[in-house]
């Protein structure tokens, strides 16, 4: 059988995991989810049990990209914690068994929104959920990281240091066509960057509320999923992130908020969501937001054009969704530059 980003060795999955998971029982079947432009993931299905496998696609990488060794740590630390997670169940690191690393956890049976205005909801229950996401936030960033055995899941200095320096690196060596706004940002980002504050958190990297999975008929988060970007760091970029997300275009491309009446759906103006994330965390507000804003606009140019790379490359996971998100890192950079400037 061919093994691509698109497909998976069934017969080599099952009779590793009839090996190495307690309680596994086939026949096994698989879907890969529509999802997720990163690490290719699919769903496990037996007659007692479904699971969830998550892999390094195949292939040339860009290094310490795709990380999933790092996402199955993270969530296993958290189990137990205020944090919800899936419950891990093993890590392969031998490519031999598919041709990457992967590791499998268990399926959450609940629901995921796409789209922030969550169109089938009522304005309470919409409420709720982006209220249910601002806890887990908090929650995630008040994490006692030692207490969790991640004390030294991410080197010490300046996160916004290192990070740039990082993702200006990625970008570099997936570029394809050059992006002056992306050169632009890149160096007044290096320009404008605040002295380090001192707080050292875990960060998930990629905070939105597509990553979440909510009960079903409920507004409670079940699992944050997608850890691949996590580290300890600075929390105000998990904060800017979500916040990031609600500035693009409405509808199922940008799914934003832009222009829309916010009041009038339910949801919390941007400052309402900074406000009560800052009253749980018990800080009295936050100085110089458009920075931390700026750099998840330009962190997520980074991370799309690293996408379009692998979709030229041949290694996409989604390569139509690619090419197609791919043309959105331009429009990244302007608001990159937009942010810094209030």
């Amino acid at each position: 059988m061919t093994n691509t980003a698109q497909t998976l060795d069934l017969d080599a999955v099952g009779s590793y995991l009839a090996q190495n998971l307690p309680g596994f029982a086939g026949p096994l079947s698989a879907r890969k989810f529509e999802g997720g432009q990163s690490n290719p993931t699919f769903l496990l299905m037996t007659p007692q049990k479904n699971y969830v496998l998550r892999r390094k696609p195949p292939g040339q990488l860009l290094k310490s990209a795709h990380a999933v060794d790092r996402e199955f740590r993270v969530q296993s630390a958290l189990a137990g914690s205020d944090v919800p997670v899936a419950k891990m169940h093993l890590l392969c690191e031998d490519d031999s068994v598919i041709g990457s690393m992967f590791y499998v956890m268990d399926h959450i049976d609940g629901r995921n929104f796409s789209d922030p205005t969550m169109p089938d909801l009522s304005n309470a229950d919409r409420n709720a959920v982006i209220d249910d996401m601002n806890r887990v936030l908090a929650a995630l960033h008040m994490v006692d990281v030692d207490a969790v055995g991640l004390g030294d899941y991410g080197p010490p200095g300046n996160y916004y240091q290192r990070q740039v320096g990082r993702w200006s690196k990625q970008y570099k060596a997936s570029e394809t066509d050059p992006i002056p706004a992306m050169d632009a940002l890149m160096q007044a980002l290096v320009d404008q960057m605040p002295p380090d504050d001192g707080q050292r958190t875990l960060v998930h990297g990629d905070y939105r509320i597509d990553n979440i999975i909510f009960e079903k008929d409920g507004t409670n988060c079940l699992a944050v999923l997608d850890w691949e970007l996590s580290t300890i760091g600075h929390p105000f970029a998990d904060l800017a992130s979500v916040i990031m997300q609600w500035q693009m275009p409405a509808g199922r491309e940008g799914r934003g908020l832009a222009g829309l009446d916010r009041g009038a759906l339910g949801l919390p103006t941007d400052a309402e969501f900074i406000a009560r994330y800052c009253e749980r965390r018990g800080l009295p507000g936050i100085d110089n937001f458009g920075f931390y804003l700026s750099f998840c606009f330009f962190r997520m140019a980074a991370i799309i054009q690293g996408v379009l790379k692998r979709a030229l490359d041949g290694n996409a996971s989604n390569p139509e969704r690619a090419m197609k998100v791919g043309q959105y890192v331009p429009v990244f950079a302007q608001n990159g530059l937009r942010a810094l400037k209030g």
